[in-house]
């Protein structure tokens, strides 16, 4: 994406910054995203509002989904990935086809990282090469409210036949319940007759 924006420090009053578009939010007004690009070996994000006044034009230059909605992880990947021209051309798309999806796995540089790539299900990122217990501990950390769930340990430590037994009484006091709720309502629609 390109995006101009009024600038009275700059030359000719307008900047334009050209990068990708790594992540948005937000919502109506409100709504924002965030560019990313590499200029002289320096990771650059500008955050923009959508709807901010200084916004001349935002122009995308191309066209593309990613395998993963959020692209933060490109913080921690190898330069290339986000480097791209000031003088980049857009690239023309048809209006009734689809939005191509870039399969592009991205490379990520050795740890330390910013955040625990492993606990997240990120589908554009190559093997992270970490050990098993990484992957072990995130699995148990994705659902970390089950060793709290009573009723998940008793269905699963309880017989089958004990748990048919629990099942016709229940089932016999609802159906006791509904036969007195039939009744009181017979009686309250009589007792409106008269």
């Amino acid at each position: 994406m390109a995006v101009r924006v009024s600038d009275p420090h700059a030359p000719g009053c307008q900047n334009r910054f050209v990068g990708i578009c790594i992540q948005r939010g937000g919502q109506g007004l409100r709504a924002w995203f965030v560019l990313r690009n590499v200029i002289d070996d320096q990771g650059v994000e500008i955050m923009y509002e959508m709807y901010n006044p200084t916004i001349q034009a935002i122009e995308v230059l191309k066209l593309e989904k990613r395998l993963d909605d959020s692209l933060v992880y490109l913080r921690d990947a190898l330069d290339e990935y986000s480097t791209f021209d000031f003088d980049m051309q857009p690239t023309s798309h048809a209006v009734d086809t689809a939005v191509p999806v870039n399969p592009l796995k991205v490379k990520l540089r050795p740890r330390p990282w910013r955040e625990r790539y492993e606990r997240q299900n990120l589908q554009g990122v190559e093997d992270l090469g970490l050990p098993e217990r990484f992957y072990a501990r995130a699995a148990k950390l994705a659902t970390p409210w089950e060793k709290y769930d009573i009723m998940k340990q008793y269905r699963n430590s309880i017989v089958e036949e004990d748990q048919e037994e629990i099942y016709q009484d229940v089932h016999k006091k609802q159906v006791d319940i509904e036969k007195k709720r039939v009744q009181k309502r017979r009686q309250q629609k009589l007792e409106s007759r008269r």
